[in-house]
């Protein structure tokens, strides 16, 4: 979905199974890394996690780094900022952001409209970061880092409005209710800023 979100052609892609113990060599192996989303959550206590966390920190200001979803609130917490189960509950469906930080890569309005999927949220700031995008119900949902280059989302650019649907029915009664699995479905059927949050990261990661 990501290639999809940011053109095949456009980049050299590399494929790493974090949660199969699968990490580059060194950080240098690419000029930028997407960390992509999961069923984990941070502060779990899978290896791979762990490792994943010390890879990003070894990371720092040695190639780019584009944190989605888990990779959010994992480069949260792997620079000092703080994630936890919210007890807000799920966020799913798609949600309306505002944009509170504006940088050189982002156009278009102040507000935009993306697929969520996450009950763990980032409640802290990491020290050198600042918050892009934000709503009521996820405060921090975008962060850019000062000292490094690295920008994440809490939304997911990357899903597409069927995969979106499909990945609420599979949970439907078993991971939400069905009333609030009906609410986010029928999000979908609105337009949404996919493409223009993939621009964002793609001129990000040019520039």
């Amino acid at each position: 979905m990501f290639m999809r979100l940011l053109g095949v052609e456009t980049h050299d892609w590399r494929v790493y199974a974090v949660d199969e113990g699968r990490l580059p060599g060194a950080p240098e192996d690419c000029d930028a890394y997407i960390v992509t989303g999961s069923a984990a959550g941070v502060y779990d206590e899978d290896p791979w996690i762990a490792g994943l966390l010390d890879f990003l920190r070894a990371t720092k200001g040695r190639a780019k780094l584009v944190g989605i979803c888990f990779g959010h609130q994992a480069m949260a917490q792997a620079f000092g900022g703080k994630v936890i189960k919210s007890p807000k509950g799920w966020g799913i469906g798609a949600h309306d952001y505002r944009i509170v930080g504006r940088e050189p890569w982002m156009e278009g309005p102040d507000t935009l409209r993306l697929p969520a999927s996450h009950q763990d949220q980032v409640v802290e700031v990491p020290p050198g970061a600042e918050i892009t995008v934000a709503s009521s119900f996820t405060p921090i949902a975008g962060l850019v880092w000062r000292d490094q280059p690295a920008i994440s989302f809490q939304p997911h650019p990357e899903f597409e409005p069927a995969y979106a649907r499909a990945l609420i029915e599979a949970r439907r009664g078993r991971v939400y209710p069905n009333e609030d699995a009906d609410r986010a479905v029928a999000s979908y059927e609105a337009a949404d800023d996919r493409a223009r949050v993939g621009g964002w990261i793609g001129r990000f990661l040019a520039g």
